[in-house]
């Protein structure tokens, strides 16, 4: 079974059972993003963590196997994300990166935001306008060696 086939099962069995993702997290002592990334595929999910989420979604050891294996990281199966969601924060990067990139540059100096040490949150802020979505993306700066 492979980390994609582990998802599907995943997904299905959360809808199936009517949990949720932040259930999951707790589950597992977890943030809710790490979470999700990992039992997307993205991350290799600790044996113990592993075999709770087994557990709470009622799902097989060949699963269970399948969460802690190491990923091949990448979830996109084109250059250009076409799911609308995922399609915004490519034009975010696309419209604001060089300017991230240069504020980062200015504040820390020459180097990069880690996604290795990282974390992220998403959260709802209630807005009159409408509710917004906050992203947090929190990494580690590295700075180049030379």
């Amino acid at each position: 079974m492979t980390k994609k086939d582990a998802a599907g099962a995943v997904v299905a069995a959360k809808q199936r059972l009517g949990l949720t993702w932040g259930q999951l997290a707790e589950a597992i002592g977890r943030a809710p993003a790490w979470t999700v990334a990992a039992l997307l595929g993205q991350h290799p999910v600790p044996a113990e963590a592993a075999k709770t989420i087994a557990a709470m979604l009622d799902l097989d050891g060949e699963v269970e196997s399948a969460l802690r294996a190491q990923p091949t990281r990448g979830a996109l199966d084109s250059p250009v994300p076409t799911d609308p969601t995922i399609y915004r924060f490519y034009e975010v990067l696309q419209v604001y990166g060089p300017a991230i990139k240069e504020l980062i540059h200015e504040e820390f100096g020459d180097g990069i935001m880690s996604a290795i040490n990282f974390r992220m949150d998403v959260k709802r802020v209630e807005d009159p306008a409408g509710d917004r979505v906050v992203v947090t993306l929190d990494g580690k700066f590295l700075p180049y060696q030379w």
